[in-house]
């Protein structure tokens, strides 16, 4: 028999408004074995609820207190706004499950109010695009992608089976990690690249006539710098609350960048061969 829990989604961009798509599609499936019998929606700009609204994201968007109702709570909104948001949950139901969708995690589980701290799953979804808002939500986001599960121990077994549950039940592959490892891999992995579009991004634009090599552009530099269009606030707030990891990661880029540099300048193309080919052996591990 399946299991008939109510979902409140706070935050209704692209991973809040996608995870809704994904939930309606899950409760669809006769082999899921939960149905989600309302998804409700919150976010503080009012436009973003009426396009989720339109768009089929969700239900019904309500006030906050309605989706303190909830079986199930994602926080779908920058970083900052999550360490806000688990001030504010106050009056949730005693087996809630409060699931975390962000992109850092030891700031977030170090500012869990310790009364909810067995309703917290911290957990990071490997996917996204370069596109925010609600109109950015994508059916089938999180499908065969990997989801993060982070410092389990401290969550409370009902909601961590819950959250397993569910992310299952949207095709998503599951990896548990500790929050200390997860911010230092996804430093290198996932916010060194977007610092490295923004750079890229940049220094083109610091050209005299940007407009003239933009109309050369390939797709290499469509590649590299397509993630500098994302959400400058949410990535604000990602560099900042996992920044020592980053600081680290960047610094290993430079001395990278300052070797090939040098490998250049002294003509030693012979070791620029070889330097690149290690690097081409990095596919062979994905």
């Amino acid at each position: 028999m399946q299991e008939r829990k109510s979902v409140g989604i706070i935050g209704l961009g692209l991973i809040g408004g996608s995870m809704g798509l994904a939930l309606r599609e899950a409760s669809e499936s006769k082999s899921s074995p939960i149905v989600f019998s309302r998804i409700f929606g919150y976010d503080t700009n009012p436009l973003h609820s009426q396009q989720a609204l339109s768009l089929g994201l969700v239900d019904e968007c309500v006030e906050f207190g309605e989706i303190e109702k909830c079986d199930v709570i994602f926080l779908a909104t920058p970083l900052d706004a999550i360490i806000d948001t688990l001030g504010k949950l106050k009056n949730i139901k005693q087996d809630c499950a409060i699931i975390d969708l962000g992109g850092a995690k030891q700031k977030i589980i170090a500012s869990i109010p310790p009364q909810i701290r067995k309703n917290f799953v911290a957990a990071h979804p490997m996917s996204g695009t370069e596109n925010s808002g609600p109109s950015a939500a994508i059916k089938g986001l999180f499908y065969n992608k990997i989801v993060i599960i982070t410092d389990e121990e401290h969550s409370g077994q009902s909601q961590v089976s819950l959250a397993k549950q569910i992310f299952i039940s949207i095709g998503m592959r599951l990896i548990k990690m500790s929050a200390t490892e997860h911010d230092k891999h996804t430093a290198y992995i996932s916010h060194l690249p977007h610092i490295i579009s923004f750079a890229l991004a940049n220094t083109v634009l610091a050209q005299e006539e940007p407009q003239n090599i933009l109309a050369l552009i390939g797709g290499g530099f469509k590649d590299m710098s397509r993630i500098a269009k994302s959400s400058p606030i949410m990535w604000r707030d990602v560099f900042a609350q996992n920044k020592e990891n980053l600081l680290e990661s960047i610094e290993s880029f430079g001395k990278e960048m300052l070797y090939a540099e040098s490998l250049i300048k002294d003509e030693k193309w012979e070791e620029l061969i070889a330097w690149m080919g290690k690097a081409n052996s990095l596919h062979k591990f994905m």
